[in-house]
C-alpha cells in the first residue's frame, strides 16, 4: 500500500481519547511544517471513528471539529461545520469560534465571501482576508467568539509584514 494512502492504525484507546489526541496531533503539526499526509491520516482516521458512532459528546466534536478544520477539501471543511455546530450545540463554549472558522474555511474552499473573516489566505501574493461578507456585523463575529473585522485585516497585514521581512 502507498504510504500516502495508509490508514492510521487504531490506538488501544478509547475514541474520546483518541480524538483528544488527533486534535492536539493536528495543533501541533500546524505549527511545524505542512504534512498533508498527516493530515490527511488524521481526517480519515476522524471520519472512521465518526462511522462508528464514537463521537458523542460535545468535546469529541470539538476535537474531531479541530482536525477536520486542518483536513484538505470542502467535504472535510463541512464535517468541520457539523462537528463545530454539535459540539456549541452540546455545550462546548469553545467551539463557537471554531464553528465561524469552519464555516469561513468551508465558503473559502467553495470561492465564496467569508462570513466572519477568520481565514488569512494567500492571494496574488498577499496575504488578506480575501472577500468577506460586508452584511456580517461585529456584533455576529462577537456572538462567535470571533475579533471585529479590522482587528482580523490587522493580523493579516501583520503576516504580510513579517513576510515582507
Amino acid at each position: 500500500m502507498d504510504d500516502d494512502t495508509e490508514p492510521l492504525e487504531p490506538q488501544s484507546e478509547a475514541p474520546g481519547e483518541e480524538l483528544e489526541r488527533l486534535a492536539r496531533e493536528t495543533l501541533e503539526a500546524q505549527a511545524g511544517t505542512a504534512d498533508p499526509v498527516g493530515a490527511r491520516r488524521r481526517c480519515q482516521r476522524v471520519i472512521d471513528i465518526y462511522t462508528t458512532g464514537s463521537v458523542e459528546d460535545a468535546r469529541d466534536n470539538f476535537h474531531a471539529a479541530w482536525v477536520m478544520i486542518c483536513g484538505e477539501s470542502q467535504a472535510h471543511y463541512s464535517l468541520a461545520r457539523m462537528f463545530a455546530r454539535r459540539a456549541t450545540d452540546l455545550g462546548e463554549v469553545r467551539g463557537w469560534t471554531l464553528r465561524a472558522m469552519a464555516w469561513d474555511r468551508w465558503l473559502v474552499a467553495g470561492s465564496k465571501p467569508q462570513r466572519f473573516g477568520t481565514q488569512i489566505i494567500k492571494q496574488n501574493g498577499h496575504w488578506s482576508l480575501g472577500p468577506v461578507d460586508p452584511d456580517v456585523s461585529d456584533l455576529e463575529r462577537a456572538f462567535f467568539a470571533v475579533p471585529p473585522l479590522h482587528v482580523q485585516r490587522q493580523r493579516a497585514e501583520q503576516l504580510q509584514r513579517q513576510e515582507d521581512n
